[in-house]
């Protein structure tokens, strides 16, 4: 299906690999999901060994304060603490090993029955080592009770395997109960048979309670899980906003490419936001620049929300890349540079006018074996110099960034051109090289500067000195009529290719800068959280927004 022909979100959804394999698709099959499982596995055990630790401390003191004697003060060899350091132990045991490198799912389904069972035992052989005088049966059942409802609640799980974990962990304590009782003998007691009917009703009613929780809230969470839902693509995170939609990284249903989804808030649903959005899609994925931003699919939900998918960009923004390391060296620029410039080329040759060129709607990721491929993101102020339906979108609005604002968006916005966005690369350019916009300040002083002050040479901004050749291209698209500037990005390119005195920046150099910042750079496809945050389409800058 091409861009150009919406489909609804309730056609486009296709069954999973795993029901196409003619069996059932697990809740944790997604990594998500999985890490989800994991943090709420590590969550329950590593609570439970603190209160159990917490509770096997006050046993000692409560004993040794009510009969000083009854207790060993030496090492606790005592069959009941025995068995209560061992449910420490196992509780300790998961909670270390979900704390550490990420587990499969299946995996981690294995730790959490073989804990929630070890643990169950733990419990019932406690109970059983004390005093018939205090109640073991009930000792028991309440802390059996208390770790089923407590894990139902912590852990989202199937219902009926809830039910068959907490089976197992409860089976053995009528058991126990008629064990113990018979072996008292003690005839001012009821019968074991009553005690052990009363341990079978309170270890049923804790399995249908848990079981209950559980469905409960798996349900809620499939609720939520299907809420995010548009078409083959289930929303995982968001990794962006502007001022046209939110963005998300997403799973298709099939593919196992990364994927972002952009879907125009409601608020914005009118039907002029609806029509530059839907404008956006359909221009963008005309173009096909590999240093554009390729758009797979777009739709509307039935209850009318609006998005599109394109491919996921799992790098850095230069606003972010300056921010973090300072001033770009003048080779690695005019690298990037020039790839903007092929984006921006066909755009412009197909009538197309981007209008918010910015550091921020340009990333930088690893292609192909190669470090440094530029992306030209965010189209969603493009405007056709063609005319037409789709260019009666608020024409006469001020839109864009004020630090890369051409000055003839403020004095005539409807008349701009190809030559303004040659201005915004200028100012990005400018950017990059200093590390400071051309104007800085309020927006009304950046508009007041941007029509009457000349911008100060970048050498002196920096404080060093530039490339003559670099300083003087980038002053001459900075011109405040468009007629002082470079004629094209083409010509633009032509001059930044022959541009002496610049130092190289080589493959080797890039590929060095990726090896030695990659980990502060989030691992997009990995969805891991680092330091950095992952920078992908339809980031805001910094800066003052129109």
């Amino acid at each position: 299906m091409s861009p150009s022909e919406p489909r609804s979100a309730t056609s486009a959804t296709t069954a999973s690999p795993a029901s196409r394999r003619g069996g059932t698709s697990s809740p944790w099959d997604s990594e998500e999901s999985r890490e989800f499982l994991q943090e709420r596995l590590r969550t329950l055990f590593g609570l439970v060994a603190i209160m159990a630790s917490a509770l096997f401390i006050g046993s000692w003191v409560i004993g040794l304060l009510w009969d000083p004697q009854s207790l060993d003060h030496g090492l606790p060899i005592q069959p009941w603490a025995m068995f209560h350091l061992g449910g420490i132990a196992v509780a300790a045991t998961v909670w270390l090993a979900t704390r550490r490198s990420p587990l499969p799912a299946e995996v981690l389904r294995v730790v959490e029955a073989a804990g929630v069972f070890f643990l169950s035992m733990a419990m019932i052989g406690r109970a059983a080592s004390l005093p018939v005088s205090l109640r073991p049966d009930l000792m028991a059942a309440l802390a059996l009770f208390a770790l089923l409802l407590y894990r139902a609640a912590i852990v989202p799980s199937e219902p009926r395997r809830t039910r068959l974990l907490g089976i197992a962990a409860v089976a053995t304590l009528p058991f126990m109960t008629y064990g113990i009782y018979a072996r008292a003998g003690r005839t001012d007691l009821p019968s074991a048979w009553a005690y052990t009917a009363f341990a079978f009703l309170f270890a049923a009613l804790a399995v249908v309670l848990s079981t209950t929780i559980s469905r409960v809230i798996y349900g809620l969470r499939q609720t939520v899980k299907e809420a995010r839902r548009l078409g083959p693509y289930t929303l995982v995170t968001k990794i962006g906003e502007g001022g046209m939609g939110a963005v998300y990284r997403a799973q298709h249903a099939l593919l196992k490419r990364p994927t972002a989804v952009k879907i125009l808030p409601p608020e914005r649903a009118g039907e002029m936001d609806l029509a530059r959005f839907e404008r956006e899609v359909q221009m963008t994925s005309l173009l096909t620049s590999p240093h554009t931003v390729s758009i797979y699919d777009y739709g509307r939900t039935p209850d009318g929300l609006f998005y599109y998918a394109m491919e996921f960009l799992d790098g850095i923004d230069l606003n972010e890349l300056v921010r973090r390391d300072g001033p770009m060296h003048p080779g690695r620029v005019v690298r990037v540079l020039r790839q903007v410039c092929d984006a921006l080329g066909e755009a412009h040759r197909a009538g197309l006018i981007h209008r918010d060129v910015k550091p921020a709607n340009i990333l930088l990721t690893e292609r192909g074996g190669r470090s440094d491929h530029a992306k030209v993101v965010d189209f969603g102020l493009v405007k056709s110099v063609s005319g037409g339906a789709g260019g009666k979108t608020a024409d006469d609005v001020v839109l864009g960034t004020p630090y890369y604002m051409a000055p003839e968006t403020l004095r005539a916005p409807d008349k701009i051109d190809a030559r303004s966005d040659l201005y915004c690369l200028g100012a990005t350019a400018y950017f990059l090289l200093t590390g400071k916009p051309v104007f800085e300040g309020p927006s009304a002083d950046v508009f007041a500067s941007l029509l009457r002050d000349d911008p100060i040479p970048p050498s002196q901004r920096l404080g060093r000195p530039l490339p003559a050749a670099l300083e003087a291209l980038v002053l001459a698209t900075l011109a405040k009529s468009p007629d002082e500037r470079p004629e094209s990005v083409e010509a633009f390119e032509e001059a930044l290719a022959v541009c002496d005195g610049v130092p190289p920046w080589t493959d080797a150099d890039a590929a060095a800068w990726w090896r030695s910042r990659r980990p502060l750079i989030q691992p997009a496809r990995a969805g891991q959280a680092t330091e950095s945050r992952t920078l992908a389409v339809g980031r805001e800058s910094a800066g003052p927004a129109a």
